[in-house]
């Protein structure tokens, strides 16, 4: 069949395959992508993985085992998920609306089904991965506009018999700057936001915006530009570089960061030290 076969002649003649169509790097990828795939339960990861190693020799199979028992990331609840995201492809290929219910955990650890488990219908033009969640960008037809919804918490996902709407909306979207864009995944419409950085966030600010991002040098830091979809998600970015990223503009926006500092430390001062509770 066109095999690339290899003879060795020792004290026994063996036989194995010269060229497989991947390499063990290449495996060794995807296996570390099914691994580190939140949406992923683990019992599918491993019947996934299972299958990544019956595309090689059963010696480098041993390699991504070894690689599988390292594995000690968490793993989504949801089992449903992988058939949930057949029924979005096919809907999108179908050109057809989806129906389902979305649900937070609470506190007991139990699902709490929003909009008291009225179904949503949306039109599904995208599916991302960002934050190591799966996200599908669909047409909202309540609100008229793009929405993310987190895979994992989609429930009772069902083909809808109306044809998609919001085209032109999901056109206008560029993906790759909307997921720059956005923090955790929280939609809206982007603002232009000036931030002062010190040297050293230079590499963080490129991995985040791109490298067409035009940084401006000012003392011993820079000042840039960039598109920002405003959100409590932003902020929480913004605060983790403390004093080496601030927030210069717009005002509103530079205010509203400040009061979301004052809020986190007034919950400080209200809440007592645990040492002092026990």
């Amino acid at each position: 069949h066109g095999e690339d076969i290899v003879t060795v002649r020792d004290r026994a003649v063996r036989y194995y395959l010269g060229q497989r169509t991947f390499d063990l790097p290449e495996l060794r990828l995807l296996v570390d992508a099914v691994q580190s795939s939140k949406f992923i339960t683990r019992t599918k990861s491993a019947q996934l993985i299972g299958k990544l190693e019956s595309l090689t020799s059963r010696h480098q199979a041993g390699q991504l085992q070894r690689q599988v028992l390292v594995d000690g990331r968490v793993k989504t609840m949801n089992e449903s998920i992988y058939y949930t995201v057949d029924v979005l492809h096919e809907a999108m290929q179908q050109d057809r609306t989806v129906t389902f219910q979305y649900f937070d955990w609470d506190i007991e650890k139990r699902r709490h089904l929003r909009r008291d488990g009225a179904r949503y219908t949306v039109s599904p033009w995208a599916l991302t991965w960002s934050n190591d969640n799966y996200y599908l960008i669909a047409f909202d037809h309540a609100h008229a506009e793009m929405r993310n919804y987190r895979v994992d918490r989609m429930l009772n996902v069902a083909p809808g018999e109306e044809p998609r709407e919001g085209e032109e909306a999901f056109a206008a979207l560029d993906m790759a700057q909307y997921t720059r864009n956005t923090f955790g995944m929280f939609g809206g419409t982007p603002r232009p936001v000036v931030l002062a950085c010190t040297a050293r966030m230079s590499g963080i600010i490129l991995d985040r915006f791109g490298q067409e991002v035009a940084m401006i040098p000012e003392g011993e830091g820079f000042r840039v530009r960039v598109p920002v979809v405003i959100s409590p998600q932003f902020f929480a970015w913004a605060s983790g570089f403390g004093s080496d990223l601030t927030i210069l503009k717009p005002e509103d926006v530079r205010q509203d960061y400040c009061r979301y500092l004052e809020s986190i430390l007034e919950q400080y001062r209200r809440t007592e030290p645990a040492a002092e509770r026990t």
